[in-house]
């Protein structure tokens, strides 16, 4: 069985709002997630997220503290993937529609209310309490167990 892929993801928010990607091809579903994804090897997990910040939104990061451990599977497949989320905070540039990802997986960028979140369907569960806290306050850190896979 192949081992858990290793990727980074980062919660920025914005005038109290939370970048979103919606990260299938063409747009085949209707699933969003905080921007991020696969570590390379040789690069710190803060360097991997500055990177996968950049080509899927164009922006440039400052990446705070890790603030969520979450992991997912295909439960009827071999993918696993953990995810390290970071809070980090935009330095440069700006979200542009026509930005396109190199990859051509992000199709799709929006800041969102928690109001406007909670309407959506979203990875992880735990998303819009990671982000503006049941309190209103956010969280500092969070461990996700394995939850299955959404398409």
């Amino acid at each position: 069985m192949p081992t858990p892929r290793l990727a980074v993801r980062a919660l920025i928010l914005h005038q109290n709002r939370l970048l979103l990607v919606n990260a299938w091809p063409d747009g085949k579903s209707d699933l969003w997630c905080a921007p991020g994804g696969g570590v390379e090897r040789g690069q710190s997990l803060p360097d991997n997220l500055k990177r996968e910040i950049h080509e899927e939104c164009g922006l440039q990061i400052a990446v705070g503290a890790p603030c969520l451990v979450n992991e997912f599977h295909d439960p009827k497949g071999s993918f696993h993937q953990v995810d390290i989320y970071f809070h980090a905070t935009i330095i440069g540039g700006q979200i542009d529609p026509a930005w396109r990802d190199p990859e051509g997986v992000v199709t799709a960028r929006r800041f969102v209310t928690e109001a406007e979140l909670r309407g959506l369907r979203f990875k992880p569960d735990s998303l819009p309490d990671l982000a503006f806290g049941s309190d209103g306050d956010a969280a500092s850190a969070f461990y996700d167990p394995l939850e299955p896979i959404v398409l």
